[in-house]
């Protein structure tokens, strides 16, 4: 609106009766009064009598030929000698639209606080919502000069989350936020959504929404808080709208529906609806709506300002009749193309022959002169500058002179941009008709019909999965891609701990796949949205990390469009995990609805008409935009954009009943996938080990600095090793030998020992008069006394054993202070060598078993050890009739017991140790370990691990 204008007094004295005023603002003043009418340019002096007397002003700014804004005012003129003062009585709209307002408004168990006039006073409006501590700020303004008419309303939304609400900066080397993030992306389209349809036809004016989380409390979501500013917002400003907007979170907790839940709550919420809506909200949570609504109607009506209905410009009315004469009988013909771009281009044709009979006949002018706007300079103020005499007849804008150019006649009615935007609204009227009247889409299906669907797995060989799937002239390319933690995607929030997720979904929309050329770059908007809700859809359905423990990212890339791409990425989406190997917990789809809300209007009796899987075409012409992705059993994800003023609760279950059917017909198309998902991991996935350790033991697998575990995946060729505080540790690696060779490491480096425990080949690492020491896993010795060492008498140690010399041992005591006491001799009455067959000998692999007595009246699982060429000890369980016993698995047996013999123990745990490495130093990794992924506890007897070998076999 127009601020005041700046008069001031003062200069040479001025005669008896009369007063000295300086007008100094940019525009040109119109004045009438009872003196009669004045006309004040910028930057100059208005000398009047001094007795007062009142008048009229309004603002005269000819830009593109209309008066943009407009201010009454009464003024009253005094002389007080010296100088003269300008007294205003209502003349502002600026000093009563900037004072202070609040408003609490309930919603749920708590109130919200809603303030104006006190931040942001320059924009058209500005407010801030509070709920706890949790503050959001946003603006709206909207440019001086309209755009060019187009067939949508000049919107832009930026969301933004800062780091400063929440005492925190950035994690990155630059510290201040850098472009819009994901998640900040979909509450932008959450908030442009439900505001375009209430904006009025034919504002051009360009409108932006800026929001920003100023303060976070942790508890209360700054998402739904945004919706409901920027509808605020919108209602206190000059644009014209026909409803208040509001958002409000809806979580389910114990069967109990909570208004805006905190994110405490939300954690044992079933539910997560983000609902933005008006007073007349769908489904049965339109009393939180409504009290926010009614509530913002309030305060519009308080402190908001006039909307600008006066700078709404719509095409005339007789130009929809000229057009529907001329092309009406081929809008018939046209509109029934079957295929998208025959009619595409049909209908463009079309379009290009009533421009030209329109002008031909005279009603159109391609002269871009006509119905053009006017030129106007940018205009800045310069309070410094001496005051400028500027000649009648010429309009001062600041420094620029622009002198008044008269209008030529011109006996044209019509522009280029009204006919295109009339065609436009010509085609969805006959569209509409055809589908209403006719019971016939473009494409010849009627209004539950669903487009032919092909779908085939594996085309892509070298993938981990790969899925194509077409539904009518939409199609999309799923490929899945399977890795460890350090393929999770992080995400740096306001919460402060950083956010890994180990499963995401990334869509992408060439301008090939509507046979356009198009700029190719980052995203755009749509396809982080279309990203989102196809990722929300599947997450329900795929298993837990500690039955999969693969990060699994999902591309989808749309080859083909006409409608439905992002439900499309849902269904190929699926099969492509499928054929991963990922064991899903059941298989979904995802279909697009559309609606007709007033047949009566197209010649049908006027009850809403819903249309499944809808097209492009159908998509921009309809009322609603339903996509609904889930099973015959349930709903995993949906999202509706309605384009008109509401929509009932009967229309909302009839839309739902028919996405149902419509899921479960394209449940039936998918389950003839040929050639059907493989359900088993490729070759070329890596293998993924899994194992829980004693949590104080981690720091034996890091070791300093990360010297330890570096070394392990440069001597074994694992790809990473991730492990976790509470005793998680994840293998990860592209073989399984080099999976084996890193799990004996860290088997042996986080053993626990039991007294009993026996251990074979065993380093001595220092020998001393009353014994030796001797190394039973890397980094943990024990001391074997000399009069343990051999059944006879030694004089000294060195008479039997040396440093370096390998001995099998067996644990007898370990005190309080944790130190072992071990014995070689009461291994030497027990040993037994047996030798190994001619075909175990052939092969390169030796057997061991374990031999104990016989127990009569009890069957027990016997361990039994093959022994690598490589070192490694692979075991597995046979059912034998003895008791049972415990064996850990080590290298093979060397020494003077010889390698591949056979060891009868009774009664004893035997434990085999993998041959320690000479390599300990630090070395360059493909992976970076870390020490922030992990999960239980168990002694290495009783390590619990999970291995998905190439049949995705899950535990």
């Amino acid at each position: 609106m127009l601020a005041n204008p700046s008069f001031h007094g003062g200069g040479p004295a001025c005669p008896t009766g009369l007063a000295r005023f300086t007008y100094s603002d940019r525009y040109t003043l119109s004045l009438s009064s009872s003196i009669g009418p004045f006309r004040i340019l910028p930057k100059t002096t208005l000398v009047l009598p001094s007795s007062p007397y009142s008048f009229s002003l309004s603002l005269n700014l000819p830009r593109k030929g209309i008066i943009r804004r407009s201010s009454s005012a009464r003024f009253h003129l005094k002389s007080s000698g010296e100088s003269e003062i300008l007294e205003s009585e209502t003349h502002s709209n600026t000093a009563q639209y900037c004072q202070p307002h609040s408003v609490k408004i309930p919603v749920g168990d708590r109130h919200i606080l809603v303030e104006t006039g006190h931040m942001g006073r320059q924009a058209s409006a500005a407010v801030t919502v509070t709920d706890g501590e949790t503050i959001v700020y946003t603006s709206v303004c909207l440019a001086d000069v309209p755009s060019e008419p187009a067939d949508f309303f000049p919107l832009s939304v930026h969301y933004q989350e800062r780091f400063s609400a929440a005492g925190r900066t950035s994690g990155g080397f630059f510290k201040r936020e850098g472009r819009t993030k994901d998640h900040e992306v979909l509450i932008c389209r959450l908030i442009d959504r439900p505001l375009r349809p209430t904006m009025l036809k034919g504002f051009y004016h360009e409108t932006q929404i800026l929001s920003w989380v100023l303060s976070y409390d942790g508890l209360h979501s700054p998402d739904s808080m945004a919706v409901t500013a920027a509808g605020i917002a919108i209602a206190l400003s000059e644009v014209p709208n026909t409803k208040v907007v509001a958002g409000v979170r809806i979580g389910l907790v114990n069967d109990k529906f909570i208004v805006n839940p905190t994110t405490k709550e939300m954690e044992e919420s079933e539910l997560d609806l983000l609902l933005a809506g008006t007073d007349s909200a769908i489904l049965m949570i339109e009393v939180a709506v409504q009290g926010i609504c009614n509530e913002v109607e309030a305060l519009a009506r308080r402190c908001g300002k006039p909307k600008m209905l006066d700078a709404i410009k719509l095409p005339p009315p007789e130009l929809y009749r000229h057009v529907e004469e001329i092309a009406g009988t081929e809008f018939v013909n046209v509109l029934q193309i079957k295929n998208k771009i025959p009619r595409r281009k049909a209908i463009s044709s079309l379009e290009e022959k009533v421009l030209t009979i329109l002008t031909e006949t005279g009603y159109v002018s391609k002269d871009e002169a006509f119905g053009a706007t006017e030129a106007v300079p940018d205009l800045f103020e310069d309070e410094d500058e001496d005051e400028e005499v500027v000649v009648d007849g010429e309009v001062d804008e600041g420094d620029v002179h622009i002198k008044p150019v008269s209008r030529k006649s011109t006996p044209l009615l019509f522009s280029e941009v009204d006919v295109k935007l009339v065609f436009k609204e010509v085609t969805s009227k006959f569209l509409r008709k055809r589908i209403v009247e006719g019971g016939k889409r473009s494409d010849g299906r009627a209004a539950s019909e669903i487009r032919l669907i092909d779908s085939r797995c594996g085309l892509l060989p070298r993938a981990h999965g790969s899925a194509l799937f077409t539904r009518g002239e939409t199609q999309s390319l799923a490929v899945v891609t399977l890795g460890d933690k350090q393929m999770a995607q992080r995400i740096d929030n306001l919460e402060g701990a950083d956010e890994f997720k180990q499963f995401y979904l990334q869509y992408s929309f060439p301008p090939s796949c509507v046979g356009e050329v198009g700029r190719m770059g980052a995203p755009s908007r749509r396809e982080i949205g279309h990203g989102m809700l196809a990722e929300r859809a599947l997450e329900p359905i795929l298993p837990s990390e500690d039955d999969f423990p693969y990060t699994i990212r999902v591309e989808s890339t749309i080859t083909e469009s006409n409608g439905s791409s992002s439900m499309a990425s849902v269904c190929g989406g699926c099969l492509a995990l499928q054929d991963a190997g990922v064991p899903v917990k059941c298989r979904i789809a995802g279909i697009a609805m559309g609606m007709v809300l007033d047949t009566a209007e197209f010649g049908g009796d006027g009850t809403p008409l819903i249309l499944s899987d809808i097209t492009g075409s159908e998509d921009a012409s309809g009322d609603m935009d339903f996509k609904v992705a889930g099973n015959e059993d349930g709903v995993t994800a949906f999202q509706m954009d309605v384009k008109v003023g509401g929509i009932t609760l009967p229309v909302m279950r009839h839309a739902l009943q028919q996405a149902r059917d419509g899921r479960k017909h394209i449940l039936d198309e998918m389950s003839k996938c040929s050639p059907p998902p493989s359900e088993k991991l490729s070759k070329y996935a890596p293998l993924i080990h899994v194992m829980k350790v004693k949590p104080e033991k981690i720091n034996l697998i890091i070791g300093s600095g990360g010297k330890k575990v570096k070394s392990i995946i440069e001597e074994t060729g694992v790809e990473a090793i991730d492990t976790r505080d509470d005793g998680m540790v994840k293998i990860t690696a592209k073989d399984l030998s080099s999976l084996e060779k890193s799990k004996a490491i860290i088997s042996n480096l986080t053993m626990v020992p039991t007294v009993g425990d026996i251990y074979r080949n065993c380093e001595i690492k220092s020998v001393a008069p009353y014994g030796a020491f001797v190394e039973i896993a890397p980094g943990l010795e024990g001391l074997c006394h000399i009069s343990e060492l051999s059944a006879n008498f030694l004089a000294k140690t060195e008479d039997a054993f040396n440093v370096g010399d390998r001995v099998d041992v067996k644990l007898i005591e370990m005190n309080e202070k944790g130190q072992l006491r071990l014995s070689h001799r009461a291994l030497l009455a027990d040993m037994h060598p047996e030798k190994p067959n001619l075909k175990q000998r052939a092969s390169g692999l030796t057997k061991e078993s374990i031999a104990s007595e016989k127990a009569p009246d009890k069957v027990t699982p016997k361990k039994v050890v093959n022994v690598q060429k490589d070192g490694l000890a692979e075991g597995k369980t046979e059912q034998s009739t003895r008791k049972s016993s415990s064996v850990k698995q080590t290298s093979p047996l060397k020494g003077h017991l010889g390698e591949g013999n056979l060891l009868k123990e009774p009664k004893e745990k035997i434990v085999k140790r993998f041959v320690k490495s000479t390599k300990d130093g630090a070395s360059t990794v493909k992976e970076k370990p870390t020490t922030s992924s992990s999960e239980a506890v168990s002694s290495f007897g009783e390590t619990k691990s999970i291995l998905v070998d190439g049949d995705a076999k899950v535990r």
